[in-house]
């Protein structure tokens, strides 16, 4: 029996392409009923494991610049799950703080990362931890090879 595969098959691009959209398309549906976006999730992540974040600091966290950042964070404020504050000391920093709802949030949406990770058939933590090390070490080496503007 011959199997014939295609190109993308042998392209490790395209298959983290594919593994990115599809956990994309997973917690869209999960985030739903909360009305809230993966990257808007994300910034609520962040928030909950480190604190208060600058705007450039969350930036840096999220690896997004400020054009796409703001506006995700302006949604975030209109549902009234972050606020923003201009620095006393600094009025050019601006600070992304949770609010009571934001944190409350974070209870209710703790189950999340455990049913992605059934979802991906990834149930098993040492798999899970040389996946993510992985994954971590080739966007080093990615980011690293970029020609520094």
């Amino acid at each position: 029996m011959i199997v014939l595969m295609s190109v993308t098959d042998t392209m490790v691009c395209f298959s983290l392409y594919s593994a990115a959209r599809a956990t994309t398309r997973a917690y869209r549906t999960l985030l739903e009923p909360w009305d809230l976006t993966y990257p808007q999730y994300l910034v609520l992540v962040v928030l909950w494991n480190d604190g208060d974040q600058s705007v450039h600091s969350l930036g840096k966290a999220m690896q997004l610049d400020s054009g796409t950042l703001s506006p995700l964070i302006r949604r975030l404020e209109q549902a009234g799950y972050v606020r923003r504050e201009r620095r006393e000391q600094d009025a050019r920093v601006v600070t992304v703080t949770l609010t009571d709802a934001g944190t409350a949030l974070r209870a209710e949406l703790a189950h999340l990362p455990g049913k992605v990770r059934e979802l991906m058939l990834t149930t098993d933590d040492a798999h899970a931890a040389e996946l993510i090390d992985t994954l971590q070490k080739m966007c080093g080496s990615l980011n690293a090879s970029e020609p520094h503007h």
